[in-house]
């Protein structure tokens, strides 16, 4: 590993999984994906938007027939990590145990993954989550 200005995600549960900074070029390299933790912090995973280099023990998570965006992938970030407590030690989150996990999503009338619900659920949270920071900055503007 070179340093530089690139993005190194490794499996972390810290600093978005982001390890080191490098100038290395490989073909884990990336962008819009949930990095999953398989190895080290089991099942911790990061939405990245940003071009990264993914270490081995990170899988790189990608919708199949749909561009994801920041929210439809931090929507799914967060079923991933309620399988958390089903992997410990004695049971390992493996690449074919990744493979074979489901996760319930939300659908439309046409059984299809509702990607606009949790695209708008996600932004309703955000923008939730904004106005109330918002609000106490106004009524305590020392903050």
């Amino acid at each position: 590993m070179t340093p530089g200005d690139t993005p190194f995600v490794g499996a972390s549960d810290s600093n978005n999984g982001i390890t080191a900074f490098v100038s290395n070029s490989n073909v884990s390299e990336d962008r819009n994906v949930l990095g999953v933790n398989y190895n080290g912090s089991v099942v911790e995973n990061f939405y990245h938007p940003y071009n990264a280099l993914f270490s081995d023990d990170v899988k790189r998570f990608h919708l199949k027939g749909h561009e994801g965006n920041k929210y439809i992938y931090l929507f799914i970030k967060t079923l991933i990590l309620q399988q958390k407590k089903k992997y410990t030690y004695g049971y390992k989150f493996n690449d074919a145990r990744m493979q074979a996990q489901q996760i319930m999503l939300p659908v439309d009338d046409s059984g299809n993954p509702d990607w606009q619900f949790m695209a708008e659920y996600m932004q309703s949270l955000e923008a939730s989550v904004l106005l109330k920071y918002l609000q106490t900055k106004e009524s305590r503007p020392h903050l």
